[in-house]
């Protein structure tokens, strides 16, 4: 089924205002108590916008205590948390120009994984998306230099699953769109 088909069929959909760096995290991490491995997230929003800091917040609530930064040069980065938490993979792919090239870095075998996998830009590449994601798109605010509109959409069945348990506990305060 084509990206645009999938985004048209999902009307779950959740919003968040978050004010700072440290809010944005927090946010993140409410999420993790329900990830399960093979589970996706797709990170858009401007450079600067905070995908990385959101990264960080998954990160941290994993277990992972390495630094967490984007893997633009690197295009992916993995980390170990504890011996019993879930792997995460942190993709970014905004140096890769044609979808070819996610075969030649491993990208289906390591979404496939036994990981949470966290894609930033990948909006360059929604065909190539898997059939089920979380669609997160991060914007600045106009007004404040530490507000950002968090956007949470639901792609395919595991992640509408995923959504509404997220968006059902009070610590994440996603409001419905």
């Amino acid at each position: 089924m084509p990206w645009y088909d999938r985004r048209m069929g999902s009307s779950l959909t959740y919003t968040r205002k978050t004010t700072s760096p440290e809010s944005t995290k927090q946010l993140a991490a409410t999420l993790v108590p329900y990830l399960h491995e093979g589970d996706t997230i797709v990170l858009s929003g401007d450079l600067g916008a905070g995908k990385t800091q959101f990264v960080q917040g998954l990160a941290l609530a994993l277990g992972i205590r390495d630094a967490i930064v984007s893997p633009t040069f690197n295009i992916l980065l993995a980390y170990q948390g504890t011996p019993d938490g879930l792997p995460l993979y942190h993709f970014d792919l905004y140096r890769l120009d044609d979808p070819e090239q996610l075969e030649d870095i491993g990208f289906y075998e390591t979404i496939d994984g036994d990981s949470v996998s966290v894609i930033e830009w990948g909006e360059k590449f929604l065909d190539s998306m898997p059939y089920s994601y979380l669609d997160i798109a991060i914007a600045r605010s106009q007004d404040e230099d530490n507000d950002r509109k968090i956007t949470v959409r639901a792609i395919g069945d595991r992640a509408r699953q995923l959504l509404h348990v997220w968006a059902t506990d009070s610590k994440s305060r996603l409001m419905k769109a």
